[in-house]
C-alpha cells in the first residue's frame, strides 16, 4: 500500500493508504481530525472546506495522492493559536452564528481564506465579496455569518 505524507495542522503525518482514497476520509477516519464535516463528497456543499497552502480546498474532492510531501493541510483544529482562538473564530461567538455548528468549520475557513486573500489582494470584504462563498448552512445564518465575517476581517 501507498504512504502518503503531508503536514497537517503544523505536524507531519504519513498513512499507509490507496492514492484515491479521498483526503477528508484521510483526515477524518485515518487522522482523527473531525473538524472538516463530510456533506456531499462532491465539493458542492462545502462543509469539510480547510486549507491547502494557505488557500480553501476542499478535501472531499481530493484524492490523497494528489497532495505532495511539501503541502501544508490546515483544518478547523489548525486554526487556533494554542488556546488563543483565531480572529474569525471569535466573531463567530460574538455574532452567535452557530445553530447546528455542522457546516461552521467549513463557513470559518473559507471566511479566513477570503478575508487573507482580500488582504494579499486589496479588496474589500463587501457583499459582493461575501457572495463568492459558497458554503451551505442548512439552519440558514446566512446574515449572522456574513456579519461575522465582517468583524473578523476587522480583526484579522
Amino acid at each position: 500500500m501507498p504512504t502518503q505524507t503531508f503536514t497537517l495542522n503544523g505536524e507531519t503525518v504519513t498513512v499507509d493508504v490507496e492514492d484515491d482514497v479521498r483526503l477528508l476520509w484521510v483526515i477524518r477516519d485515518l487522522l482523527k481530525v473531525t473538524g472538516p464535516k463530510y456533506g456531499c463528497g462532491i465539493n458542492v456543499c462545502k462543509a469539510c472546506t480547510s486549507h491547502i497552502n494557505g488557500k480553501a480546498f476542499n478535501p472531499c474532492s481530493v484524492p490523497v495522492g494528489a497532495i505532495q510531501d511539501s503541502d501544508e493541510v490546515t483544518t478547523i483544529e489548525g486554526l487556533a493559536d494554542g488556546d488563543t482562538l483565531h480572529p474569525m473564530q471569535e466573531a463567530w461567538i460574538d455574532n452567535d452564528v452557530a445553530q447546528c455548528g455542522y457546516c461552521q468549520p467549513g463557513q470559518i475557513m473559507a471566511a479566513v481564506a477570503l478575508v487573507r486573500r482580500a488582504q494579499e489582494e486589496g479588496f474589500d470584504i463587501d457583499d459582493e465579496a461575501l457572495d463568492e462563498i459558497r458554503n451551505i448552512c442548512r439552519c440558514g445564518t446566512y446574515n449572522r455569518i456574513r456579519e461575522a465575517i465582517k468583524a473578523g476581517a476587522d480583526n484579522m
